[in-house]
C-alpha cells in the first residue's frame, strides 16, 4: 500500500524532489498523481473509469516497450524455457 510516514517524504515525492526509492514510494507517487486527477474532475464514475484506463494503458506500454525486450533479450542469454518458447523465439528471429 501507498502508506508513507513522513509527511516530508510524501511532499518531496509529489513535488518531484526526488524520485521513489522503492515499490512504496513509487505506489504512493502514481497514487497521488491519480488522487490529484480525481479530486480535480471530480469523484465520479466516468472520472474512475478514466484514470482506471490510463493506468492499464501505461503498464501495458511499460511491457510493450521495456520488459517484452528485456525479457527477449533474456531468453536468448538463458534460452527457452521449452519448446514453445524456441518457437516464439525463431519468429522473432
Amino acid at each position: 500500500m501507498p502508506y508513507i510516514k513522513s509527511i516530508i517524504d510524501r511532499t518531496d515525492l509529489v513535488l518531484g524532489n526526488r524520485n521513489p526509492k522503492n515499490p512504496g514510494e513509487l505506489n504512493f507517487v502514481l497514487t497521488a498523481i491519480i488522487h490529484n486527477y480525481i479530486k480535480e474532475e471530480g469523484l465520479k464514475y466516468t472520472t474512475l473509469n478514466e484514470a482506471i484506463g490510463v493506468l492499464e494503458c501505461a503498464k501495458l506500454e511499460l511491457y510493450r516497450m521495456v520488459v517484452s525486450e528485456y525479457e527477449d533479450k533474456k531468453r536468448l542469454e538463458n534460452g527457452a524455457i521449452s519448446e514453445l518458447d524456441s518457437v516464439q523465439l525463431n519468429d522473432v528471429m
